[in-house]
């Protein structure tokens, strides 16, 4: 019983950081992915030729 009861808790805890790390949508993981990847794609385009 104490076995499923600390991997439960351990489960809980690596998805509460998941979430607070990873999908946070202000300062996570990947809102900086999509900030940089925004930014790149900003500057091909400033490259292109009109």
């Amino acid at each position: 019983m104490r076995n499923i009861l600390i991997t439960v808790m351990m489960l809980i805890v690596a998805a509460l950081l998941f979430s607070g790390i990873i999908a946070d949508d202000k300062d996570g993981l990947r809102a900086q992915i999509e900030q940089k990847g925004a930014a790149a794609r900003d500057m091909i385009r400033s490259l292109e030729v009109e």
